[in-house]
């Protein structure tokens, strides 16, 4: 087996709606490509016209039915890359003995499917394609009652879906197409086994179309092209920095009591419309939100023990303006593609200098510009020259002002606060009694 690689340099490429930033875009059109003229309306009235380098290279490829291996960051339209190539392959189908699902993508988090599964509803509009979005930790029913016999394409996280295969909800017998999205934070998470366990159900490599994209193509990721994939093209994505030059980044020395003074500062200096606060810990998250939210900012924290549906509950209302800022935690954040967030503040500094790299990439997002401020405070002061040395930039150090000090502002109303804790915490010992309570009923089969 053979693997064929392209290459190409870029700097930010970013998917993007008309009226946008689209300096970053290739020559080639929609329309020029080997695509139904069904799913160039589609993508017309989306605002899509012109492709990504990263569609460029890929789609005249996998558009013939050819393998395809791309390297690609979050951002620079692979979505629309690996769908259109989907929605193609199925088209063309001739046989007139449809057994489905056709087509099945993975995904490692439950917010990317969820974004996945919005772009396929969009740029698949005019199709007569039925999808299933799959994802652990909510709508169980739900999402086994959306799986019909007549779904095309099953979009969602591995467990769930390996769950539902195991009931025999659905086979994997007349797969078409299969999809691997983020296949590095595939191995991060620890989904690797479970991949290979849906891939080794699908027909053989060469009897479907296979699309796997990653940030990075490790020798892991590559190894599994080999093994899962029919001599697939690399294609080869560079970015010619870490991060976009679209983003301003900025950093202040903060003793470690001029934190939150500096923070109400800048929120009340810049008054940004969308921003995200990332720090290290949850009792930091809880503390900050406390504080802000008696500044009356409308506020939420995301850290990592939130359930899924208030989750998504809060980042819809975060998308809808209801809430404009988000402190969340680096677990949390994982896979959020969130539009127009114009500020990012690292009020604790990421221990791990990739993490940098992800929080600061909320930003400057469609082509838009962004601002990254960081706090070099005296607890994760030390993360900075590696995060530095990462990026291959220094990051420059503004000095704070008095009036960058907001030093006047309410403090929480701890009696409110300890009696909704105290609510919270009976409810959860009612939850755990009741849960108890109910699993020593003997089941039917005892």
């Amino acid at each position: 087996m053979t693997l064929a690689c392209q290459s190409i340099s870029m700097k930010t490429v970013l998917s993007y709606p008309i009226g946008m930033n689209t300096k970053h875009l290739t020559k080639t059109r929609f329309s020029n490509l080997e695509l139904s003229d069904i799913i160039i309306k589609s993508l017309t009235q989306a605002g899509f016209i012109s492709c990504t380098p990263i569609q460029d290279r890929t789609l005249p490829l996998s558009l013939r039915g050819k393998d395809v291996a791309g390297q690609a960051q979050t951002g620079t339209g692979k979505t629309a890359a690996f769908l259109l190539a989907a929605f193609q392959h199925l088209i063309n189908d001739e046989n007139t003995k449809i057994k489905n699902p056709r087509a099945l993508i993975l995904a490692p988090t439950r917010e990317l499917a969820i974004q996945i599964h919005k772009d396929a509803t969009v740029l698949g509009k005019h199709l007569k394609l039925k999808f299933a979005l799959i994802y652990g930790g909510t709508d169980y029913k739900k999402q086994l009652d959306s799986i019909k016999p007549d779904v095309d394409i099953i979009i969602g996280t591995p467990g769930r879906i390996i769950d539902f295969y195991k009931q025999k909800v659905f086979s994997l017998d007349h797969i078409q197409v299969s999809v691997l999205d983020e296949a590095d934070r595939m191995f991060d998470l620890g989904f690797i086994k479970d991949i290979r366990f849906l891939l080794r159900r699908m027909p053989d490599p060469d009897k479907r179309l296979n699309l796997l994209f990653s940030a990075t193509l490790s020798y892991k990721v590559t190894e599994l092209a080999y093994e899962h994939m029919n001599n697939p093209v690399l294609v080869k994505i560079e970015d010619e920095q870490m991060t976009s030059k679209a983003i301003k980044q900025s950093a202040f020395c903060p003793a470690n009591e001029q934190k939150l003074p500096l923070l109400l500062g800048l929120l009340k200096t810049y008054n940004p419309v969308r921003s995200i606060v990332f720090v290290n810990t949850k009792r930091c998250a809880e503390q900050l939100y406390l504080i802000l939210e008696a500044n009356n900012y409308q506020v939420a924290v995301l850290s990592g023990d939130v359930p899924q549906e208030k989750r998504q509950r809060l980042l819809n209302r975060f998308q809808a303006n209801e809430l404009n800022l988000m402190i969340a935690t680096d677990v949390a954040a994982r896979g959020l593609h969130i539009p127009d967030v114009s500020h990012v503040f690292n009020y604790d500094l990421p221990q791990d200098v990739e993490d940098y790299v992800h929080r600061i990439g909320r930003t400057a997002r469609f082509g838009a510009e962004g601002v990254a401020i960081s706090f070099i405070c005296e607890e994760y002061a030390y993360s900075m020259p590696d995060i530095e040395n990462y990026i291959d930039k220094k990051i420059p150090v503004d000095p704070i002002t008095d009036d960058l000090l907001h030093l006047e502002y309410k403090q929480p109303n701890q009696k409110k606060h300890k009696s909704k804790s105290q609510h919270i915490s009976k409810s959860k010992k009612e939850h755990k009694e009741k849960k108890q309570s109910t699993s020593e009923v003997p089941s039917p089969s005892s």
